[in-house]
């Protein structure tokens, strides 16, 4: 059954942009595991939602829908709005691309995981960032 657009505005108004489900689910998870690190940093280009600062890694945890996860295949779901979600999600990822370049042209390791790989698999996560951060701490 099809939505009404005032369901849709009702749900679009609760979606959030930090301290998402994914997000927290891969902090606890790094915390527990005794690594400490910020988030949401607004003075690091494209405010990751993880960052180890001394470091120079970023992660972000990124929603398939927002971050047009299987674009090429999704951009057809759209219904209604056509013109609007495409320019949006196209726009979102373009921002992402150019958030990785400057973030790894300033040497930072940039690490993007998708919502349903860290609901997924979330060991598989912590093993990447795990060896980011080895790799890391053996450069110094």
């Amino acid at each position: 059954m099809a939505k009404t657009s005032e369901q849709i505005h009702f749900n679009m108004q609760r979606v959030k942009c930090k301290d998402s489900k994914i997000e927290l689910l891969l902090r606890k998870a790094l915390w527990n595991r005794g690594y400490r690190y910020r988030k949401n940093v607004k003075s690091i280009y494209g405010h990751p939602d993880i960052a180890f600062i001394g470091k120079k890694i970023a992660i972000f945890c990124d929603s398939e829908f927002w971050h047009g996860y299987d674009w090429e295949n999704r951009k057809h779901d759209f219904k209604t709005h056509q013109g609007f979600w495409l320019s949006k999600i196209e726009r979102n990822m373009a921002r992402d691309n150019e958030v990785n370049k400057k973030l790894i042209s300033d040497d930072w390791t940039v690490i993007r995981f998708w919502g349903e790989e860290i609901k997924s698999n979330l060991d598989k996560c912590i093993e990447i960032i795990e060896k980011a951060v080895t790799e890391k701490c053996s450069e110094v």
